[in-house]
């Protein structure tokens, strides 16, 4: 399964360490765009100088990590969205093959425009826990972000309250007794 990952799920962080920890071990197949990468950069920066730069190292290792993932696509004016500023997200999609798109943005990806392309769109909680059903185990991905969140902040992460304040409660629910 090919999923297209949107700059929204790529940025905050513990959702885009679970969603690459699923692909990490094969659960899918990750795929962006250099313009997408570069939203996720963007998007940093309104944090400070030092996350924009934290930002571009953890692209410079996602980019190394899976090097098939990032596609340069073709604008073409067949393809229409709510928000033409999201069209090179779509576009970028259908370069890669992909079969969904994750994202927390649905108003400005209708289902009907996306099924016309072979593609389906999720929110990244729904995307996991799909993959969860599917049997794919999700437990040591999310202990590993949890534990990079302990020790980035100095002070306990339980792991259900983790989850959902970065926007996944239904992983963090199905998770919450684990670690």
């Amino acid at each position: 399964m090919r999923v297209l990952l949107d700059a929204c799920v790529l940025f905050p962080t513990v959702m885009r360490e679970v969603l690459l920890g699923a692909a990490a071990t094969g659960a899918f197949a990750p795929l962006w765009s250099p313009r997408i990468l570069e939203e996720w950069a963007r998007a940093a920066a309104r944090v400070g100088p030092e996350a924009e730069a934290v930002a571009r190292a953890e692209i410079a290792l996602a980019g190394v990590a899976f090097p098939n993932a990032s596609y340069t696509p073709a604008l073409t004016a067949d393809l229409h969205l709510p928000d033409p500023d999201d069209i090179h997200v779509l576009a970028a999609a259908i370069a890669g093959g992909a079969d969904w798109l994750a994202t927390r943005n649905h108003k400005d990806f209708p289902s009907r425009v996306l099924s016309g392309h072979g593609i389906v769109r999720i929110d990244p909680d729904a995307l996991l826990m799909d993959l969860l059903t599917e049997g794919h185990d999700l437990v040591a991905v999310a202990r590993e972000v949890q534990a990079r969140a302990v020790s980035a902040s100095g002070r306990d992460q339980p792991l259900r309250a983790l989850l959902k304040r970065a926007g996944m409660p239904r992983l963090g629910k199905a998770l919450g007794g684990v670690g």
